[in-house]
């Protein structure tokens, strides 16, 4: 029988093997270095065309636009995300009927252009002036931002309503099983054990929806309505200055950016017991 003596001394771990040079990695790093060319061009553009007057006069159009945009789609999101909620329930439904209406309803708006929506609703239904002053509706539709507020919600809320349905779909047969086993009737369970699991995996889909809702508002410009891209159209119709568009790209940007941390903070909040 045979015994070490002596151990052996530590020994430094071996290097990591290189990554070969491939085409594909050329490509990508000449497609990184010519959108840095292009964002300090941008970069540049912004300083050496540097306009004060333009800016103290069409500063504050800008942030009005701005708040309306924020404004707009932030009661879009949330009576989306109310009308969501029985729409999910009925494409997850038994009763053909209630589910082949939920189902149209989705397919459709999630299969026709939001510009499309926003034009049937402020151009088709106000040419029925007539009827809807008989049923006293005519100063909703009458308005472009009341008709850009409802083609936002209707467009949202099916988008709104699959996210939701997929997420309730994945939550584990199981956790019904064990509520029911517990003597939870079906509508506590849902409150208490599945949508708080299913809003976690939603999270992230609803984050990516609200960041697509934000840049396809701006189509509520067209039919009037001075949001962000608005007061731009407005801006550049006065100035003829390409700049003006340029600014209002750094402004989406910069709500983009807000959201997506403001988002991925509250995943990690909301999903901080699930890490190790």
């Amino acid at each position: 029988m045979t015994y070490a003596q002596e151990l052996i001394a530590a020994r430094p771990a071996p290097p990591a093997p290189g990554k070969p040079i491939t085409a594909t990695r050329i490509l990508a790093l000449v497609i990184l270095a010519l959108w840095a060319a292009l964002a300090l061009a941008m970069l540049a553009l912004v300083v050496t065309g540097w306009d004060e007057a333009k800016f103290l006069r069409y500063g504050p159009r800008y942030l009005s636009g701005l708040w309306t945009t924020v404004t707009l789609v932030g009661q879009a999101v949330i009576l989306g995300g109310i009308l969501s909620l029985p729409l999910a329930f009925a494409r997850m439904s038994n009763n053909r009927v209630i589910g082949g209406i939920a189902y149209s309803y989705v397919y459709v708006f999630r299969g026709t252009p939001l510009l499309a929506q926003l034009f049937l609703i402020y151009y088709g239904l106000g040419s029925f002036r007539p009827q809807l002053e008989a049923v006293g509706l005519w100063w909703f539709f009458r308005e472009a931002w009341y008709c850009g507020l409802l083609s936002l919600t209707l467009n949202t809320a099916a988008y709104q309503a699959e996210i939701l349905r997929g997420a309730i779909e994945s939550v584990p047969r199981g956790q019904h099983e064990g509520a029911a086993a517990l003597g939870l009737s079906k509508s506590v369970a849902l409150r208490k054990i599945i949508l708080p699991q299913a809003l976690i995996v939603a999270l992230r889909p609803y984050g990516n929806e609200i960041i697509l809702l934000i840049k396809g508002s701006a189509v509520v410009a067209i039919v009037t309505v001075y949001d962000l891209m608005g007061e731009t159209r407005y801006a550049f119709s006065r100035t003829f200055d390409y700049q003006t568009y340029l600014w209002a790209a750094i402004f989406y940007l910069a709500i983009v950016e807000t959201l997506r941390h403001v988002w991925a903070w509250l995943e990690a909040r909301l999903t901080r017991h699930l890490k190790r």
